[in-house]
C-alpha cells in the first residue's frame, strides 16, 4: 500500500486526525522544552539558593523532591484529562499554570514559598507532558508524523543537553541582577509566547462524538498510588529508610490492590475508568511499561552518579560538568536520528544493541576511572560518554514509540500519562538503588572514584538485564507478519513496521545529587 493510500486510510478511520498547521508542532514543542530545561536548569540554581536563604539540606532536597513528585503522581490522571476535555485545553492549562508558578519560584523570598512553587510546576509539568506526544499522534500520519517525532527527538534531548549550560550561563551572566531567579523567570516569556498561540495553531485533539467522563475515584486512587511508590523511593535515602517510608510502601501495595477491582467495577458499570482496558488489550502495553521502568532507572541514576563524579571527585563547575556531559548528549542525538531505521531493521534486537552499547560504555568508563580515578584528560571520559549516549538513543525512540503506537486514540492521553509515569518511577527506583550504593562505598572507603566505578558496575549490569527483557516486546509489525503493505491500526505501514522517531527523554526527572549524606549538589 503506498504511503498516500496509508495516510487516506488512517484519517477515515480517526476523524480527530487534522491538518496542523506549520506552528502547531512549535508550539506544543515549546512546552516540552520549557520543563525539560526547568529540571536542569534548577540545579544549577541550588548553591545560590543555599547562600541566599540559608536553607537547609532537606529544604534544598524538597527543591527537587517536591517537582519530581508532583510530576509523577499528577501525570496518570492529566493523560486521562486530555481524553476527556480535549488536549489541547490541557495543554493550555498546564501552560498557565507553569508560568504563574515560574513567576512565583522567582518572586520567592524563602525556601518554603519556593517549594510549593515548586510543587506548582511540577503539577503543571504533568499537565503538559502526555498532551504533546498525543496531539503528534493525532494530528499527523505517515511521514509527516515521523519528521513530527524527530523534532521532538531533538527539542528533548536539545533542552536536556543545554539545559544545565543554560542555567550556568544565567547565573554567571546576572542579568538584570537577578542571579537564581532568572532560572524561573526565563520561563515566563515563553511560556507566555506559546500561549497566546496554542488556541490558533494547535487541534483540539480529542475524538468525536461523547468525551469520556474522569473517574474521579479512580483519579485519587491512582495519584495516591503513584505518591505512595514514588514518594519512599525518594526521600528514604535521605532519611535513612525510618519506619514511616516502610508504611508509605506497604500503603501504595494496599492502594494498587484497591485500585484493580474498583477500576473493573467502574468499566462493568458502562464508566470510564481511569485507566481503561483497552490500554492492555496486547502485550506490548504492559510489557513495554516493564521495559521502561527497568530502563529508566538505569537512566537518572547514571546520572546522578556522573554528576556527583565530575563535582565532587573532579571539581568542575556546574557548567563544566554541563559540558562533559554534552558528549553524552551528542551520542544521545545522533543515534536518536537513525533508531526507527534500526528498529525497522533489526526489531527488537535493535533494542538489545542499544542496552548492549551502554553496557559497553560503562564499562570502559569503569576501566578509565581505575586508571585515572578522578584526575587524567577529560577527553578519556568524553569518549565512554558518547557510547552510552548512542546506546541511549537507540533504546529510548522506539521503546517509548512500541508501547505508545498500538493505542487506540479515544485512550492516547491515557496511555501516554502511564507511559510518562512509569519513567518517573523507573527515575526513582534508580536514583534510590543506586544512590545507595554509591554512598555506601563512599563512606566506606572515602573514595569518590572507588564510589563511581562500583555505580558503573550496577549500572552495566541492569543494562544487560534490559537486553534480556526487551526480548519480550512484540517486533515491529512487518517484522512480525513479514507482510507488506498493510495498515497497523495506529496507521504505520507493516511493510516497514517503522514508528516515529520519538524520543522520550532518559535525562528528565533525576533528582538533585544533593543529599544530606552526600556532598555538593549537581544536574541530575
Amino acid at each position: 500500500m503506498s504511503a498516500t493510500t496509508t495516510s487516506q486510510t488512517e484519517r477515515t478511520a480517526r476523524p480527530d486526525a487534522l491538518s496542523p498547521g506549520r506552528a502547531m508542532l512549535p508550539v506544543v514543542l515549546c512546552g516540552t522544552a520549557m520543563v525539560v530545561l526547568d529540571i536542569f536548569i534548577v540545579n544549577a540554581a541550588i548553591p545560590e539558593i543555599e547562600r541566599d536563604f540559608h536553607t537547609s539540606a532537606s529544604g534544598l532536597e524538597w527543591l527537587v523532591t517536591s517537582y519530581n513528585l508532583a510530576f509523577a503522581a499528577g501525570m496518570a490522571t492529566s493523560g486521562r484529562l486530555g481524553d476527556c476535555y480535549g488536549r489541547r485545553r490541557v495543554f493550555a492549562w498546564g501552560l498557565v499554570l507553569f508560568v504563574v508558578m515560574s513567576l512565583l519560584c522567582g518572586l520567592a523570598n524563602d525556601t518554603p514559598t519556593l517549594v510549593a512553587a515548586r510543587t506548582g510546576q511540577g503539577l503543571a509539568a504533568a499537565a503538559l507532558v502526555p498532551q504533546v506526544t498525543a496531539i503528534i499522534n493525532l494530528s499527523y500520519s505517515g511521514a509527516a508524523r515521523a519528521r513530527a517525532y524527530t523534532a521532538y527527538a531533538l527539542t528533548l534531548g536539545g533542552a536536556a543537553v543545554s539545559g544545565q549550560v543554560v542555567g550556568g550561563a544565567l547565573i554567571a551572566a546576572d542579568p538584570a541582577g537577578l542571579g537564581w531567579r532568572s532560572c524561573f523567570l526565563v520561563n515566563v516569556p515563553i511560556g507566555a509566547a506559546a500561549l497566546l498561540l496554542t488556541w490558533q495553531h494547535v487541534p483540539p485533539g480529542r475524538m468525536g462524538g461523547t468525551a469520556p467522563r474522569l473517574d474521579l475515584v479512580g483519579a485519587v486512587l491512582v495519584t495516591a498510588a503513584l505518591v505512595a511508590v514514588v514518594l519512599p523511593l525518594v526521600e528514604g535515602p535521605n532519611q535513612g529508610w525510618p519506619g514511616w517510608i516502610w508504611g508509605c510502601a506497604a500503603a501504595a501495595v494496599v492502594l494498587i490492590a484497591v485500585l484493580v477491582p474498583v477500576q473493573r467495577r467502574t468499566a462493568a458499570r458502562g464508566d470510564d475508568p481511569i485507566l481503561p482496558a483497552a490500554l492492555f488489550a496486547g502485550r506490548g502495553f504492559s510489557v513495554g511499561l516493564v521495559n521502561i521502568v527497568l530502563f529508566f532507572a538505569g537512566v537518572a541514576s547514571w546520572f546522578f552518579v556522573l554528576a556527583l563524579y565530575l563535582q565532587d571527585g573532579r571539581h568542575l563547575s556546574p557548567l563544566g560538568a554541563g559540558l562533559v556531559f554534552s558528549a553524552l548528549g551528542g551520542g544521545f542525538l545522533l543515534s536518536s536520528l537513525r533508531a526507527a531505521r534500526v528498529w525497522e531493521r533489526l526489531g527488537r534486537q535493535g533494542l538489545a544493541l542499544g542496552a548492549g552499547l551502554r553496557a559497553l560504555g560503562l564499562v570502559a568508563l569503569w576501566v578509565v576511572v581505575g586508571v585515572q580515578g578522578t584526575g587524567g584528560q577529560i577527553v578519556w571520559i568524553a569518549l565512554p560518554l558518547a557510547v552510552d549516549g548512542l546506546g541511549q538513543g537507540l533504546v529510548n525512540s522506539p521503546l517509548i514509540a512500541s508501547v505508545l503506537l498500538g493505542l487506540r486514540p479515544e485512550v492516547a492521553g491515557a496511555g501516554s500519562g502511564l507511559v510518562a509515569s512509569a519513567q518517573q518511577v523507573g527515575n526513582s527506583l534508580g536514583v534510590a538503588g543506586v544512590g545507595a550504593v554509591y554512598f555506601a562505598v563512599w563512606h566506606d572507603t572515602d573514595s569518590v572514584a572507588a564510589a563511581f566505578r562500583v555505580s558503573l558496575l550496577v549500572l552495566a549490569a541492569l543494562s544487560v538485564v534490559v537486553v534480556g527483557l526487551v526480548q519480550l516486546l512484540p517486533n515491529p509489525p512487518g517484522r512480525e507478519s513479514g507482510g507488506r503493505g498493510t495498515t497497523t491500526r495506529s496507521g504505520t505501514s507493516s511493510g516497514t513496521g517503522k514508528p516515529p522517531r520519538v524520543a522520550s527523554s532518559s535525562f528528565s526527572s533525576s533528582p538533585s545529587p544533593r543529599r544530606n549524606s552526600g556532598p555538593a549538589g549537581a544536574p541530575g
